[in-house]
């Protein structure tokens, strides 16, 4: 068995797969730089990530894919679950080697497993875009703390820097510790020193501005008012608005 350590960064990924066409040896496991070694390793070794060697592979893939299967790599490298690493490495492996895109080669386990992962982490993006409710805090600056399944933030930025262009913002993410903060002219990526104070999707109601309490009263007001019972189906609303996404919502708190 041969194994690479790498830095866990999808730049450190593509310098890896660089080496080891570099190296004319693939690995059949890859590891973090911490993670125990197998038991049967036969060979190991360690990847520097640089950033030219990630470049020229990206390049390349440019080259052989279309933008939106380049697109749909990043989303399963953001999907961040477990083996996700290894199925893109095998994925750009095959995309090297072969003379044809294989993009639409659904037949092939590895293309179909790409495809189903960036999916999954596509309509998670898109939920993130439909049902996320930012609050205004006390400085006059939108809160929205949220917490996906998989890292999609960096997927949505640009839309709700395009959507709340006019007005200050912070969209964070609660599980990974991190978000970003736009100030009327640019988009920041920073973390908070505690996210004890917003969790569950919701601002604590002392850092809220006082009309922000009051417009989410009037909302929930307008929103049951409007309700029809007769029409309410429990089934059909949580297949369109899944639960794990109410949290975010006034309307549902």
């Amino acid at each position: 068995m041969i194994v690479f350590r790498y830095d866990k960064t999808y730049e450190g990924l593509l310098t890896a797969i660089f080496d080891a066409y570099f190296r004319k040896t693939f690995p059949d496991k890859l590891l973090g730089t911490d993670d125990i070694e197998p038991m049967f390793a036969e060979e190991s070794f360690t990847v520097i990530t640089q950033s030219d060697k990630a470049a020229r592979v990206w390049k390349s893939l440019e080259k052989k894919l279309s933008a939106n299967a380049c697109n749909m790599l990043t989303y399963v490298w953001l999907s961040e679950e477990d083996g996700s690493d290894e199925l893109l490495f095998q994925y750009i492996r095959k995309t090297v080697d072969s003379k044809r895109t294989i993009e639409t080669n659904f037949a092939d386990e590895v293309v179909l497993k790409v495809h189903k992962l960036a999916m999954k982490v596509s309509k998670e993006r898109l939920r993130m875009i439909q049902f996320v409710r930012f609050q205004k805090a006390a400085d006059d600056v939108f809160f929205a703390p949220v917490s996906p399944d998989h890292n999609c933030l960096p997927l949505v930025i640009d839309h709700f820097k395009d959507r709340f262009a006019d007005q200050k913002w912070i969209l964070y993410d609660t599980k990974r510790d991190y978000g970003f903060y736009y100030d009327l002219k640019t988009v920041t990526e920073m973390t908070l020193e505690t996210s004890a104070r917003f969790s569950e999707g919701k601002l604590d109601e002392a850092l809220m501005a006082e009309d922000e309490k009051l417009f989410q009263q009037l909302w929930k007001t307008y929103f049951k008012s409007m309700a029809i019972k007769e029409r309410i189906n429990p089934k059909l609303h949580r297949q369109l608005m899944p639960k794990r996404y109410w949290k975010y919502m006034t309307e549902k708190q």
